[in-house]
């Protein structure tokens, strides 16, 4: 076996480091030969790899350059460290193949035999890295007619092919070890061809070799893969799974394989055609196969046909490398049957949503159906508007209905909030009318709920905020940052203490900078657990949507169009999958940082107790805080990291198995950033933004409304 090759045999790069001596004594004479070449773009490559993400390492920057000798090319060309070349040659594949995925393949030795089909495949392992050794196996020289499907040139006619493909992959990549058996693969050769090897590519035209090949990977637990440049046929079998499958699927039958030595060539057609499945070759190659040795000297191949199998087969080789779901047996990637079945491409979701209509408002003037029109106007979690609201001549009634809750709801806390926030707004439109009572709170067999008695009282305050709740809206354009003035943040810290509950205001540029970057690093979790992530994506209503009246309208997100295309990536479950596994998405918490960032202050209620009863008491705060942030003239938006409601080791690990250690760590941050006493729960952080109005208000669904009868 040609390890190397010297002279006009030569397939590897000479690699040459100037600081020792002997190479740079090499380099010295080869600069003296005017016959030969350098090229020398280090300093691009030295400047690429530095701007890489992550960054390198200073033991990969400081490898310094090599020089790569092609002697058949009479050209050196400075290339990086060995390192430092694979880091930046292979970048791109990221994340198609990460870069544990890629260190892992990288030890794989690969070997292909027949290298006019092989030699596609042998250098796309070559570039996607798939590869630390690759052994070639050809005996017959590159022709003319070979360059309508092998990326040759000219230069190469007469030379070996598997030589031929060594040079290209040298070119290609001067430390990837490439060895070459030039008198192709026969019995003497076979076994050393197969010793060692991890994968078996097999393109040979010889029945025989194809059945030696296999007994011997069969012997030896190797898989072996083809490709057939026909319909996209690939051919898989796993002798490392399966050591007792027979070779060829079997297809030979009881054919003894020791005869195949002095079967002539007609003798083997049956068993060739078997092999190939001839019933399902393309017209086109079943008809050329008649005309062999007649209007054709041997079968037709395509270059695009070798390409599709090289691709084919380099997933497989990927698969089989990362231990990935690869079974035996043959399946086809028909371009032709694809082409023949185009279809009109789905018509996606508008990127851009039109502006809306405003829902016309349907609310009785009678007095109990304004009070409960009032509390089901509330805000709530992904507006899921979790409870009915029972109501006659004498109250209301505002229950939970835990039908309507989510992860993020840890023990219905974000419904008791939403309770609360009804309550207030019916008490509001109670006291509007003249009619306000006394309000409780119980937690019994039939669940949390809220009562508002009908009275006789009147609290001109609370009046005072009828038209202002029936106005109040999410509104979640970004804005510019201002200040809030001294007088706002008084009639906050009001707005919460009346109502039982605590009020932090931030308004340091970097403290919100600090809470910018907590938020979104929770708003990554929530997109990278299943669960959180395919909640959040079933709360959106689009244009059209057949439930309307809950969740949250896409154009209430004030998206710009592109960030509109995006969403069709963010939403697909196994996108995050993805990125869940890489430990990866930081850039899934960017739309959150923006507008935190853009926000002029955030207001965070909070009460003194874990009750639910606490949290309805929240909810009545936060409602109120609202309220009166939009009536100083404030754009109000809702923000609920998925930590908000958690409070022990085992409720962040129900909320996310995998990332509840950092979201507990998070919450800690956020709490001790805005100054949240030990002893007290967050209720809600409301982001106060210098913006225009909302480009649709939230709808309410008139079905959670149940009137009593007496």
């Amino acid at each position: 076996m040609d390890h190397q090759g010297t002279g006009a045999n030569a397939h590897a790069a000479v690699l040459l480091d100037s600081g020792e001596p002997a190479d740079l004594a090499v380099l010295d004479e080869l600069r003296a030969d005017q016959r030969v070449a350098f090229l020398d773009r280090h300093e691009d490559q030295e400047s690429a790899l530095r701007k890489l993400r992550p960054a390198p390492d200073d033991t990969v920057l400081a490898e310094g350059i090599r020089w790569a000798h092609y002697p058949w090319r009479r050209a050196v060309v400075a290339v990086l460290g060995p390192r430092g070349f694979r880091a930046l040659r292979l970048d791109r594949n990221r994340n198609m193949i990460t870069a544990a995925e890629q260190e892992r393949l990288g030890t794989l030795r690969i070997g292909v035999a027949g290298l006019s089909v092989g030699h596609v495949i042998a250098h796309t392992l070559a570039a996607q890295g798939l590869c630390g050794e690759l052994r070639l196996a050809d005996f017959d020289e590159l022709e003319l007619s070979n360059l309508n499907r092998v990326p040759a040139t000219v230069f190469d006619l007469g030379v070996n092919k598997a030589t031929v493909t060594a040079r290209r992959i040298a070119e290609l990549d001067p430390y990837l070890p490439v060895r070459v058996i030039e008198a192709g693969l026969t019995y003497d050769t076979v076994d050393e061809f197969l010793d060692g090897l991890d994968v078996v590519v097999e393109e040979c035209d010889s029945l025989e070799m194809k059945a030696v090949v296999r007994q011997g990977a069969k012997a030896r637990g190797i898989p072996v893969l083809m490709a057939t440049s026909d319909r996209g046929l690939v051919d898989v079998e796993r002798f490392d799974l399966d050591p007792q499958r027979p070779i060829l699927h079997g297809l030979l039958g009881e054919l003894d394989l020791a005869l195949l030595p002095g079967m002539s060539n007609r003798d083997k057609i049956p068993h060739m055609l078997r092999h190939l499945d001839a019933e399902r070759l393309s017209p086109r190659t079943a008809a050329s196969l008649v005309e062999v040795d007649h209007s054709l000297s041997t079968w037709p191949q395509l270059a695009g046909d070798v390409t599709l199998g090289a691709t084919a087969l380099a997933e497989a080789v990927r698969r089989i490398g990362l231990g990935e779901p690869l079974g035996s047996g043959r399946t086809r990637i028909d371009v032709g049957w694809s082409l023949d079945n185009l279809g009109e491409p789905e018509m996606a979701r508008e990127d851009t949503p039109s502006a809306a209509e405003s829902q016309a408002e349907q609310v009785s003037s009678e007095f109990p159906d304004v009070v409960a029109a009032a509390a089901i106007r509330a805000p709530s979690g992904g507006n899921v508007q979790p409870w009915y609201v029972e109501f006659d001549e004498d109250a209301v009634t505002i229950r939970v209905a835990p039908e309507f809750t989510s992860a993020m709801d840890v023990e219905s806390r974000g419904s008791a909030v939403a309770i609360g926030a009804a309550l207030f707004n019916a008490r509001v439109a109670a006291a509007a009318h003249g009619r306000l009572g006394p309000a409780s709170v119980s937690d019994d067999g039939a669940g949390l709920a809220a009562t508002l008695r009908f009275g006789d009282d009147a609290d001109s305050e609370l009046a005072a905020l009828y038209r202002p709740m029936l106005e109040r809206e999410t509104n979640r354009h970004h804005g510019e940052p201002t200040a809030v003035g001294a007088e706002t943040a008084a009639a906050l810290h009001r707005a919460a203490e009346e109502n039982g509950a605590r009020l932090s205001i931030v308004t340091d540029r970097a403290d919100i900078d600090a809470a910018a970057a907590t938020l979104a690093a929770a708003d990554r979790t929530r997109y990278l657990t299943a669960r959180l992530h395919a909640e959040m994506f079933s709360e959106l209503r689009w244009p059209g949507d057949p439930d309307p009246d809950a969740g949250i309208d896409v154009r209430s997100l004030e998206l710009d169009p592109g960030d509109y295309a995006v969403m069709g990536i963010l939403r697909r479950p196994e996108v995050m999958a993805h990125l869940a596994a890489w430990n990866a998405g930081s850039a899934l918490g960017d739309d959150t940082r923006d507008r935190v960032r853009a926000s002029s202050a955030l207001a965070v209620v909070s009460v003194t107790g874990h009750e639910l009863a606490d949290f309805v008491r929240g909810g009545s705060a936060m409602e109120a805080v609202w309220i009166t942030a939009q009536q100083c003239g404030w754009a109000v938006q809702p923000v609920s990291p998925v930590f908000l409601f958690a409070r022990t080791p085992e409720e962040f690990k129900e909320l996310s198995s995998t990332f509840s250690d950092e979201l507990a760590t998070l919450q800690s941050q956020f709490r001790a950033l805005v100054g949240t006493e030990p002893d007290a729960s967050q209720i809600l952080v409301l982001r106060l933004a210098n913006g225009g109005p909302a480009s649709v208000k939230s709808r309410r669904d008139p079905n959670r409304l149940r009137l009593r009868k007496n």
